[in-house]
């Protein structure tokens, strides 16, 4: 029986260990913190969660347009983080319980490398060292600290530390303009804080479609926040009641608290990499192929630690692609093509395939096609006025190879577009299928139908 040890219980972790357990491997987990990793304890669902409680704050408030008349909104967030901390110790018990009954061992503690085919780990009762056929690292990632801004988790805090607050910030300054910052800043000044939001960058979410990003600032700016764009903060300090946040030109912003949200570093400092020749980028970050595989015969990788896309799901696929290469089932590269990914504001951005960039890099081969929402009945009817759909294709074939929603909810609306990506459908394909009337999915059918008229 093929033994496989996997360090770090996160999604790239935990869905390897299922993989293989169904292949028929003896599988051990060592975990740190719990079940699930910072995705389920203190990150993706827990700030999802944050997220869902801004929406229904923001759909009350904006219940009016659509006739519901409501009394006014208050937050108890010390009521609120104590759900979300139940909620994702509910998610992570039900994931544990999942390994459990597949035969998964579980080892509560740290691991460290001790070679190829051997793990050291460390736990409150001693060290065990345990043989491996296989050895999986999914440490994951945590958040970047700057010396002149070092979290205090009172006043001056990283995105882990968001749920211990007693109460509604007055006045939260946030640092940091990219998908971490903008959800944060967006789920904040919903729940009734003054936000505002620095970015060093031109535009908020410089990662992002351009035509997405602008809608978004647009709709932070309607609703009251402080959008900071080319500015960058040089030191965060704490004042008598609160924090100063002083930035490069010399201007000092006052503010209640201040979330510093300015990237990740790999959680891979203390795994003897260097020890048995792992190879890591210059950050720190583990370096693999398209199958997870190191440079370490053996030795794989999967997630946030390898910084390939920090995405949960990229995490997840990453961590099955790799068992199953490791023995020997069938099994296809990780296309980085055909990734959906989301950024959770409100609206939210959800992207798959070809981008904007791409697109401008060689505009002769693509063809676009952007439709607002506002022209959508059940927009309408929903009180959506902003966010549109963007399709992309082959301007030979037709072939669907990307899409941007911004809607509410366009984490569930960018589905059928990745569909067509990953399926090589056409615009002539998406335009033939029927949509229900009406919805808010007849704007990509519709979308599609004016691509294939322009193909």
């Amino acid at each position: 029986m093929t033994k496989v040890v996997i360090l770090g219980g996160g999604p790239g972790g935990y869905e390897a260990a299922l993989v293989a357990t169904q292949l028929g491997a003896q599988v051990t987990i060592i975990e740190r913190d719990g079940i699930g990793g910072s995705a389920v304890l203190s990150d993706v669902v827990p700030s999802k969660a944050l997220v869902a409680v801004a929406e229904a704050a923001i759909d009350t408030r904006s219940a009016s347009l659509i006739g519901v008349h409501t009394s006014e909104v208050h937050i108890e967030l010390d009521d609120v983080n104590a759900r979300l901390k139940k909620w994702a110790a509910n998610q992570s018990r039900h994931i544990f319980d999942s390994l459990i009954a597949a035969g998964v061992h579980i080892i509560a503690g740290t691991g460290e490398l001790i070679s190829e085919n051997k793990v050291k780990a460390v736990t409150k009762s001693g060290e065990e060292i345990i043989e491996a056929d296989v050895i999986l690292l999914a440490t994951g990632a945590r958040p970047r600290e700057l010396s002149s801004a070092i979290p205090d988790g009172e006043r001056i805090l990283n995105w882990k530390q968001l749920y211990d607050l007693p109460s509604l910030p007055e006045k939260m300054i946030v640092v940091g303009s990219g998908v971490t910052g903008a959800e944060f800043a967006g789920a904040f000044q919903a729940l009734g804080s003054n936000v505002v939001l620095i970015s060093s960058r031109e535009q908020v979410l410089p990662g992002e479609d351009t035509d997405a990003a602008a809608v978004i600032e647009q709709v932070f700016s309607d609703r009251g926040m402080t959008v900071l764009n080319r500015a960058r903060a040089k030191e965060v300090r704490r004042s008598l009641n609160g924090v100063e946040v002083e930035l490069e030109s010399g201007e000092v912003i006052d503010g209640s608290h201040c979330l510093m949200a300015v990237g990740s570093l790999p959680n891979t400092e203390n795994l003897n990499l260097a020890g048995i020749g792992v190879a890591t980028n210059e950050a720190g970050f583990i370096q693999v192929d398209k199958v997870s595989r190191t440079n370490i015969r053996g030795v794989y990788a999967a997630g946030d630690c390898t910084g390939v896309f920090m995405l949960a799901s990229v995490a997840a696929m990453q961590g099955r692609i790799a068992m199953r290469h490791a023995l020997g089932d069938a099994v296809a590269p990780l296309n980085l093509e055909t990734v959906s990914s989301n950024v959770f504001t409100d609206p939210e951005i959800a992207t798959v395939g070809f981008s904007q960039k791409d697109a401008e890099a060689d505009p002769d081969s693509v063809r676009s096609v952007m439709l607002p929402l506002a022209t959508n009945a059940r927009a309408k009817m929903q009180g959506i006025t902003e966010g549109f759909v963007k399709l992309y294709c082959k301007a030979d074939s037709g072939i669907i190879v990307g899409g941007v929603v911004v809607s509410p909810k366009a984490s569930e609306l960018i589905f059928p577009i990745a569909i067509a990506v990953e399926n090589r459908l056409t615009a002539d394909q998406i335009a033939h299928t029927f949509t229900i009337y009406p919805s808010l999915t007849g704007s990509i059918a519709e979308a599609a139908r004016r691509l294939f008229q322009r193909v």
